[in-house]
């Protein structure tokens, strides 16, 4: 049963081939596939890292990030996943590119693992108005009291959300290369934020180089659709937390070649 469904969800295989693997009919499958679906939901939420008050590792042993970030405990952002809709709906799913898409919320650590995982909402809707659904959720993100997440530009700046300087370059490749050292105070701390928070765009790409059902659109209701992401997230949380190793090749969703920082101060005026 469990098998059937991380082979689905791992390969974006299809039911036909799937039954003829395991030399079950093709109502077995998606029977197995559901059940396990809805197992894992039930459980998901529990597999959710609940955020710490303790400084994480990654900040407290870093002379860049330590004092200055030491009350952050991950980095939040949205992320499209390819969808189907009925065609009532296709135009609230699409998002800026003209695709097809459900926009998903998450937060995380910098263990790569989740924290929170909101998924179902339109493609066209925008980053800041799904972490307000978040917020107002019954069981919705929690924030520590004197603790912040990372988000980027497309977000507002205030309490225990932490955007980056606007109006100052901020983007990890704005920094790459010979001559694109931070210039000043303001470029720094958005190096540095930019480095801390690309730790989102790294798990998402790790997400979808793990479950590559997320690669196309799933042909599933969309009601499934929603709830396979968080299944995933819950899985995924696992196998960081179990595996000895969990590292393979990954397709990076942002900023990914990290500027030689050993320099920074070196470069300001």
């Amino acid at each position: 049963m469990v098998a059937t469904f991380l082979i689905i969800v791992g390969h974006n295989d299809r039911y036909c081939n799937v039954h003829q693997r395991f030399g079950r009919s093709h109502f077995a499958t998606s029977q197995n596939f559901n059940k396990t679906l809805k197992a894992l939901n039930t459980i998901a939420p529990d597999m959710m890292v609940k955020p710490s008050t303790e400084i994480p590792a990654k900040i407290q042993e870093s002379t860049r990030f330590m004092p200055f970030f030491k009350d952050c405990i991950g980095a939040i952002d949205g992320t499209h996943i390819p969808a189907m809709v009925p065609g009532r709906e296709v135009s609230s799913f699409c998002n800026r590119h003209g695709m097809q898409s459900q926009n998903v919320l998450a937060a995380c650590n910098f263990d790569l693992q989740f924290m929170y995982v909101l998924s179902g909402w339109e493609g066209s809707a925008h980053d800041s108005k799904l972490l307000n659904d978040a917020l107002l959720r019954r069981n919705g993100l929690h924030v520590p009291q004197g603790k912040y997440f990372l988000v980027d530009c497309g977000f507002a700046n205030r309490r225990q959300f932490f955007a980056p300087l606007c109006g100052v370059r901020y983007h990890l490749k704005d920094f790459g290369g010979q001559g694109c050292h931070p210039r000043n105070a303001s470029e720094l701390f958005n190096l540095r934020h930019a480095s801390l928070r690309n730790v989102i765009e790294r798990i998402f790409g790790v997400f979808k180089s793990r479950f590559t059902i997320f690669k196309t659109a799933p042909t599933f209701p969309f009601k499934t659709q929603a709830e396979l992401v968080l299944a995933c997230a819950g899985l995924h949380n696992f196998l960081r937390k179990k595996c000895r190793s969990d590292e393979f090749p990954v397709e990076y969703e942002g900023d990914q070649d990290l500027p030689p920082l050993d320099t920074e101060e070196e470069n300001l005026e």
